[in-house]
């Protein structure tokens, strides 16, 4: 295949001319000495997804540690920052089901790497601010954007595209990412904003952003077929699904096709319930609790570093179990296990022994729910069209963070306590655990003019 592969330019995050060759050149030259080693290209595009990932979720672990430091500097309140954690929150998950349809129509390297750049320049510019409402842009805006192109909307498309034999755990893999970076580069950070500057705790974030840039631009391609591969797992070279244009059209086109379908709500209200638990409660809140408490914010930080290893455990052997278990179970279990921790965590006493409990338990599920659910969505809807939907749902796992970052700050204003909103979300993990098992696994019919590509429940997960 000569330079700039089958699609020429197309893919490239360059403009057309500049640098494409050198680009597919690198990729083109590592496929073949990774084939004669008998290595798939699908697993280098997994590292890249992970690191991509990796890095724009330690970005999303800075709410945590910046609300005491904001409040401190400037004199806003809770409300005023959580307001802007929640409009990130918002934009986060809004741009998810856009994603899956840019990724379509631009290619998934030109479109990760502009998401990168944004989250890049939002970070920056925040380290300048000295308004609130610019505070609202920089993070709400520029950092809600950025991350809502490079969440797990991307990993599942990776996933989607590139596997069709492990595609549970390469979705745990990658999921393993969406949290990891939340958890582990938290210490760092809350240290860096306790004892030098929270304007220098970004750091970290930027420098993870940029390599994840250039590794990108570098090496990742939009489809196996570019680069004359079959999926992993596959024996057929499929063509790349057709260019989409409108990719908002594509996007509200999915969503009017599944409207009807109650599989879809129990799918987006479930996952509305895990957002409200994890990156809307936990991750912008537990350090503030913990404070309320007597921890201080760098040993609460610390709790993060825990979570993140057995996050890790817990992601990867929820992707080996959903390509083996049915996936509504497991989501009984994830969330009635959440639902537990929840409950107990405001009345633990904040010993250290209770906190590296919390930290195990609440790792092992935290982003456990993602595999499953994925599944599920695909099993429902088909994977091209899954990947869509999947968006959808995704936007609904956000706005319940939304609504549970500005609420929980709120009620902290309010009663001066956060075991209002810990009880809530212990309540409503209850619900989506029993919800879960309503969630049907049929096909439903593909939405006419979505991809020439949909597969069925038995071709998306064959091969295992």
């Amino acid at each position: 295949m000569a330079d700039g592969g089958q699609f020429g330019p197309y893919g490239a995050f360059f403009p057309d001319g500049a640098s494409v060759a050198d680009g597919a050149s690198v990729a083109e030259r590592l496929s073949r000495r990774l084939q004669l080693a008998g290595i798939h290209y699908a697993w280098v595009m997994l590292g890249l997804t992970f690191v991509t990932m990796l890095a724009t979720s330690s970005v999303m672990g800075m709410a945590g540690v910046l609300l005491r430091p904001l409040q401190h500097g400037f004199g806003w309140s809770s409300g005023q920052i959580s307001g802007a954690m929640a409009l990130r929150l918002v934009l986060y998950g809004l741009t998810g089901p856009f994603a899956a349809a840019l990724m379509l129509r631009y290619g998934l390297r030109r479109s990760v790497c502009a998401a990168l750049g944004c989250i890049t320049a939002g970070l920056q510019m925040m380290t300048r601010m000295g308004a609130l409402w610019q505070l609202y842009i920089f993070w709400g805006v520029f950092v809600g954007f950025g991350t809502g192109m490079t969440a797990i909307v991307l990993g599942a498309t990776v996933a989607n595209n590139w596997f069709k034999a492990r595609r549970g755990l390469a979705l745990g893999i990658v999921a393993t990412a969406a949290a990891s970076g939340v958890l582990a580069f938290i210490p760092i950070s809350a240290w860096i904003a306790a004892h030098v500057s929270w304007r220098l705790s970004v750091a970290p974030p930027i420098a993870l952003c940029s390599l994840a840039f250039v590794l990108m631009a570098l090496l990742a391609r939009d489809h196996p077929s570019e680069l004359g591969l079959a999926a992993y797992g596959d024996s057929a070279i499929l063509p790349r699904p057709p260019r989409r244009m409108g990719a908002a059209r594509l996007s509200i086109d999915a969503l009017k096709n599944v409207i009807p379908q109650r599989s879809f709500w129990l799918l987006i209200g479930g996952y509305a319930i895990c957002g409200f638990t994890t990156n809307g409660l936990i991750q912008t809140h537990f350090i503030p609790l913990a404070q309320d408490h007597g921890v201080p914010e760098v040993a609460a930080a610390g709790v993060f570093a825990m979570m993140a290893m057995f996050d890790f455990i817990g992601a990867i052997g929820a992707g080996y179990l959903t390509d083996r278990l049915d996936p509504r179970k497991l989501l009984l279990l994830y969330y009635l296990a959440r639902a537990v921790v929840l409950l107990v965590l405001p009345f633990c006493g904040f010993s250290g022994w209770a906190l590296a409990l919390f930290a195990a338990f609440y790792g092992l599920g935290w982003i456990a729910p993602v595999p499953p659910t994925i599944r599920l969505t695909s099993e429902a809807f088909g994977v091209v069209q899954g990947s869509l939907v999947f968006g959808w749902a995704f936007a609904g796992h956000q706005l319940g963070a939304a609504v549970a970052a500005l609420g929980a700050g709120v009620m902290r204003d309010a009663l001066g306590t956060y075991t209002p909103a810990f009880v809530l979300g212990g309540a409503l993990c209850v619900v989506a655990a029993l919800t879960a098992l309503l969630i049907g696994r049929q096909p439903a019919p593909a939405m006419e003019g979505a991809s020439t590509v949909i597969a069925t429940p038995a071709q998306a997960f064959a091969g295992d």
